[in-house]
């Protein structure tokens, strides 16, 4: 629940949030073998903002864990970890200005528009390519991911998914939109 304009939880939604968290990675530990769950909650703790935003992935069905540690940055790194793209955040267009270029069966929003107001980044290539190393991810449904300059100046955008235990990387008209075609996001705390 956000309280008042802030993007913060209510002390007894933050532990019920929590507790999802650590069940998940409890459950799924070949994701972060060598991380301590004690850390990262004291990190949670302290990270109000991004704690909301963490909710937002799981609100829209993405299943965030914790998939690696940052030395550089001193930071945990989550990851959308649901089996298939999010359904929540299905059914969008690539950007802003794909979305304001169709004239007419317009989706709802646009991947990169909805990262931003989640307060997350979506997926670069690499590190979606990481997240299938942790498992089968998108074997029926596919998911945008960052897309270089040269490529959207072209109009175009790239998506990945698994078929055939393979991962692969397509491109897309960045104003198309599909209903099994959503995005993975990722955020540092």
């Amino acid at each position: 629940m956000i309280m008042g304009n802030q993007k913060a939880l209510s002390s007894e939604d933050r532990s019920v949030f929590i507790e999802v968290l650590k069940t998940r990675f409890e459950k799924n530990m070949k994701r972060h073998q060598a991380i301590e769950w004690s850390k990262v909650e004291a990190r949670l703790e302290t990270q109000t903002e991004k704690l909301w935003s963490l909710l937002e992935m799981e609100k829209t069905g993405g299943e965030p864990d914790v998939v690696a540690f940052d030395q550089k940055h001193g930071a945990y790194i989550f990851y959308d970890c649901s089996e298939e793209s999010p359904k929540e955040r299905r059914s969008l267009c690539y950007d802003r200005e794909a979305l304001e270029s169709r004239k007419e069966h317009k989706p709802k929003d646009s991947a990169v528009d909805m990262a931003t107001a989640m307060g997350v980044e979506i997926l670069t290539e690499i590190q979606y390519r990481e997240l299938q190393e942790l498992g089968a991810f998108d074997t029926k449904t596919s998911s945008w991911v960052q897309t270089p300059d040269a490529i959207r100046k072209r109009k175009g955008a790239l998506f990945c998914d698994r078929r055939y235990d393979t991962v692969f990387v397509y491109h897309n008209g960045a104003e198309s939109y599909y209903a099994s075609r959503g995005f993975r996001a990722s955020l540092s705390i």
